[in-house]
């Protein structure tokens, strides 16, 4: 049973080099076990999601999770134990395998190179890739890199995951094949997806965030989420329809 603990953003304000505020004072908490993320291109998810890893720092205001802040050098080796990050392109490391390397994610995060190889069987088998174990890891496809992904943040036994775009470029059986991953997963650790894809949202997250022009223009449950378009949309058609009542476009 998972702790109900939240990841919290206080007046973030965060731009790149000369461009406009990508956020100003952006006030946002996210309790729920499983969250998507949703909104245009240019609303700031990507830029939230890399903030939220500590990967980006905001020009004022703070990220924390739980009793953890990546502010300052101390702390922010113990939060990016406990948050972890895996981006839409996840690069091979050459030379390595797939066990390897998820082993070596967890080395990064500060385990011992016997507690990372030890706890990396276990993440291996969880996300279906004991086949694949010895196989070098610039040899596997799109999805089974993604599912390396997370078993590297399982290795360092991570509280929270997020992920940008987990499904883009997969094809349907790859997708199916992850959002199984992620309805196991999240019994037992965090999950924030960034995403574009509206459907099965009912199915496979419990909370929605809506961001448009770096603003959280929605935050609820899915099914107030999905109540936005009832009556106006089938129930397969309901999180496409809610979703261009708020925001007026396409993804």
């Amino acid at each position: 049973m998972l702790l109900n603990m939240a990841l919290l953003f206080r007046d973030l304000t965060f731009r790149y080099s000369s461009k406009s505020d990508v956020f100003s004072g952006l006030d946002l908490r996210i309790d729920s076990s499983s969250t998507v993320l949703l909104g245009p291109n240019g609303a700031g998810k990507s830029t939230l999601m890399a903030i939220a890893a500590s990967q980006l720092t905001p020009a004022q205001g703070s990220v924390s999770w739980r009793d953890l802040s990546p502010a300052g050098r101390r702390g922010r080796a113990s939060y990016r134990q406990a948050v972890a990050w895996i981006p839409q392109q996840i690069t091979p490391v050459p030379g390595l395998n797939v066990r390897e390397q998820i082993a070596y994610a967890g080395w990064l995060k500060g385990l011992s190179r016997t507690a990372a190889w030890e706890a990396s069987a276990a993440a291996v088998e969880k996300v279906g890739l004991t086949k694949l174990a010895g196989r070098k890891s610039h040899q596997v496809s799109g999805g089974q890199l993604r599912r390396m992904g997370i078993a590297g943040a399982l290795t360092h036994r991570s509280e929270i995951i997020l992920m940008d775009e987990p499904t883009a470029g997969l094809d349907p059986q790859q997708r199916a094949m992850f959002r199984s991953l992620v309805e196991e997963l999240s019994d037992t650790v965090h999950i924030i997806v960034s995403t574009h894809q509206t459907e099965d949202l009912a199915d496979l997250y419990q909370h929605v965030v809506v961001l448009d022009h770096g603003a959280v223009c929605f935050q609820g449950t899915t099914e107030e989420f999905h109540s936005l378009a009832s009556g106006l949309a089938s129930p397969r058609g309901q999180a496409e329809a809610a979703y261009a009542q708020l925001v007026g476009g396409e993804f």
